[in-house]
């Protein structure tokens, strides 16, 4: 991916307030899965006079234009990604919500394979694996 979060929002036009852009970089620098509490916390110490409201409202646009993917990883929580990220799927750990996100070549071909023999086209997936450690 070469571009980021801050110029596809002006590529498409949106406004960006000093306090979206705070929220485009923080989304951009993240290397989790936030959710809006948390991206609340992570620009609120960049810029103070962030209010939740404005990350609620910001995520909201950015989802609505396609920049920002919302996760659900079974924890109630909505969580958030760049929608432009190279492909991956996750395996996410019910006892600690780690997210582990991993591209194994495998699956992506035996999905392939699984649409074909019933008549498709691939077009996208989602995969999500939830798991708990193996006990050594």
């Amino acid at each position: 991916m070469s571009d980021t979060i801050i110029s596809r929002c002006e590529a498409q036009g949106l406004r960006l307030t000093e306090q979206r852009r705070t929220i485009a970089q923080v989304l951009e620098d993240a290397t989790d899965h936030p959710d809006v509490e948390e991206l609340y916390a992570r620009a609120s110490k960049l810029d103070p006079n962030i209010s939740i409201a404005t990350v609620y409202r910001t995520v909201k646009l950015f989802e609505e234009a396609g920049i920002l993917e919302k996760v659900d990883f079974g924890d109630g929580r909505a969580r958030y990604e760049d929608a432009e990220r190279d492909h991956h799927d996750h395996l996410i750990d019910l006892q600690t919500g780690k997210v582990i996100e991993f591209v194994d070549p495998e699956i992506e071909a035996l999905q392939e394979k699984i649409a074909a023999k019933l008549g498709y086209r691939l077009k996208g997936h989602k995969l999500e694996l939830y798991g708990v450690p193996i006990k050594k």
